[in-house]
């Protein structure tokens, strides 16, 4: 198994209102892949941290397989989620990719 955890800083140009629109299309976006993947078993979006938080936005994902993350990444479903409702509003990405 694969875990597969990325961590957003969203773009400081947007108001409350925007941002609470983006973080929801992040989440139901990424978490609307479940069971459309092949290996992905687990998919979890967090939209509200801690104020101690100094990030906007975690996935964290289980794969079946590294095989099956590097399928992932470039998995149509999975690119249009990224390049629509991700990419443009992300000023940071951080990602770990660990063996469980």
């Amino acid at each position: 198994m694969v875990k597969h955890v990325i961590l957003w800083t969203l773009k400081n140009e947007y108001t409350e209102e925007q941002l609470a629109e983006i973080k929801a299309g992040i989440k139901e976006g990424l978490e609307g892949l479940a069971g459309k993947i092949p290996g992905l078993t687990e998919i979890h979006v967090v939209t509200e941290g801690l104020p101690s938080s100094n990030v906007d936005v975690m996935l964290d994902s289980t794969f079946e397989s590294a095989e099956a993350l590097k399928n992932y990444a470039t998995h149509p479903e999975h690119v249009a989620v990224a390049d629509g409702k991700v990419r443009p509003f992300t000023a940071n990405r951080s990602c770990m990719d660990y063996e469980v």
